[in-house]
């Protein structure tokens, strides 16, 4: 029998950079992110059967009740997750950074899990181009938090406990459902950065030189497939190089 779709608070949870890891790296990750997010839904009181949750690997899908507060986790559960991120990563070569897509609607559970185009578009602001941009120009944030058009207007604008509107900022998303307005919030920052703004500033850095070729010794050799001989320059030395009829050399 199908199930019925029920409205729900969800909450997807991805690490920034988890391809980079090493297998052996992986396990860690995975580990200090589940003690995070779940020590996060503790303190801010969210606990089974009002919490679902389903493992995405380098993630985290959570589905809220019904009956549990959004003001309690655009403000409580978040402001807990950001103190816990800074505290774990205190001791970490490689600190563990999130991106955090919200959004609310409806979701149908069945024996494989949730799901529902609500699902999708928390996942998708997460997973946005903006959002990982935005989490890169922050170099010492450990949070990206992106909130669906829907969820600003309804929850977040109205303020709360640590709750503050006026530190989202507005961008347009490109997702596969199309073109969407989310709002982005970098916990710990009056704003988060512009990403455009960040683009734009790499792009005007001065180029790095490039390494020139060493050769071996005082002559460097290179690959010529026409005939002839020449003279070759490399590194401030001139060298003769002697070629035959077939492209071989001497």
């Amino acid at each position: 029998m199908e199930e019925e779709a029920e409205y729900g608070f969800i909450v997807n949870v991805d690490a920034q950079g988890s391809g980079l890891l090493s297998d052996t790296e992986k396990p860690g990750m995975r580990r200090r992110l589940y003690e995070v997010t779940n020590a996060a839904f503790e303190q801010a009181r969210i606990r089974a059967p009002r919490l679902y949750q389903e493992d995405r690997g380098d993630g985290i899908l959570s589905v809220l009740a019904p009956d549990v507060p959004p003001q309690r986790v655009v403000g409580e559960w978040l402001e807990y997750l950001h103190q816990n991120l800074r505290q774990i990563n205190r001791d970490l070569n490689k600190p563990l950074r999130l991106r955090v897509g919200l959004h609310v609607g409806p979701v149908t559970p069945d024996a494989h899990g949730r799901s529902g185009r609500a699902v999708d578009l928390a996942c998708r602001l997460g997973d946005c181009d903006t959002a990982k941009a935005i989490l890169k120009a922050a170099a010492d944030a450990p949070l990206v938090v992106v909130a669906s058009d829907r969820l600003y207007e309804d929850v977040v604008l109205a303020g709360g406990r640590w709750v503050e509107p006026d530190r989202y900022r507005r961008h347009e998303v490109e997702l596969k459902e199309g073109r969407r307005a989310a709002w982005f919030t970098v916990p710990g920052l009056s704003q988060p950065p512009d990403p455009a703004t960040a683009a734009k500033d790499v792009r005007s850095e001065p180029p790095q030189p490039q390494p020139q070729p060493q050769g071996t010794g005082d002559s460097f050799v290179q690959n010529n497939h026409h005939h002839g001989s020449g003279q070759f320059i490399a590194n401030g030395n001139v060298d003769t190089l002697h070629i035959n009829q077939y492209g071989g050399d001497r």
